[in-house]
């Protein structure tokens, strides 16, 4: 059985017959820290799965102090004291920009990753690397972006021939081929408000 499995059974059994689980939004039930952080300039997430993680967040973030507290010493403690702990790191976190918030958790072995908005996703030097971002034109926006395909095959690679298309753009070709509808059908079946 994995830990995190242990953890949810442990957690599973403090609670009343009938009662349903807190809800956590971005954090996890059972480990303390691991939950989405606003940061001075963006959003990140940070995971501190055991208790060497959590010492090393504290001294990055210059209040080693924290993980000598009995309160947060140890996850379960950090768990029960969840609402004391959390305002203390959120204040924490706010004081540095997220680049260097993950250089420096990154750096100490702390799981942690930016939140991306979609101008962080497409500069990401991988999504770039993997031609992830496709330009194709379109009938009436023009040239616009469209994401590809995470599928990368040497000998078959994928081919950008077409943007998006239009609403029902396509609807008289794909029925004429797959229905093998003719001409006259399809303008019967316009007429009719079908197509």
């Amino acid at each position: 059985m994995g830990f995190h499995s242990w953890l949810n059974i442990r957690s599973a059994r403090r609670l009343r017959f009938g009662s349903a689980p807190v809800r956590w939004r971005n954090a996890h039930p059972n480990i303390v820290p691991s939950q989405v952080f606003k940061l001075a300039d963006g959003w990140a997430i940070v995971a501190c799965g055991n208790d060497g993680q959590f010492r090393k967040l504290t001294q990055v973030a210059g209040c080693p102090e924290l993980a000598d507290d009995p309160r947060f010493a140890s996850n379960h403690a950090r768990v029960r004291h969840r609402e004391q702990l959390m305002p203390l790191l959120e204040a924490l976190m706010l004081q540095r920009e997220r680049d260097e918030w993950i250089r420096l958790l990154e750096a100490v072995g702390v799981p942690c990753g930016p939140i991306n908005d979609m101008a962080d996703v497409f500069k990401d030097p991988q999504v770039l690397a993997r031609h992830m971002r496709q330009e194709l034109p379109h009938p009436t926006a023009g040239q616009v972006s469209v994401p590809g395909s995470a599928i990368k095959l040497s000998a078959t690679p994928v081919s950008y021939r077409r943007a998006p298309p239009l609403l029902g753009q396509h609807t008289h070709e794909v029925l004429q081929s797959l229905a093998a509808l003719s001409d006259d059908e399809l303008s019967a079946l316009k007429q009719r408000r079908i197509i």
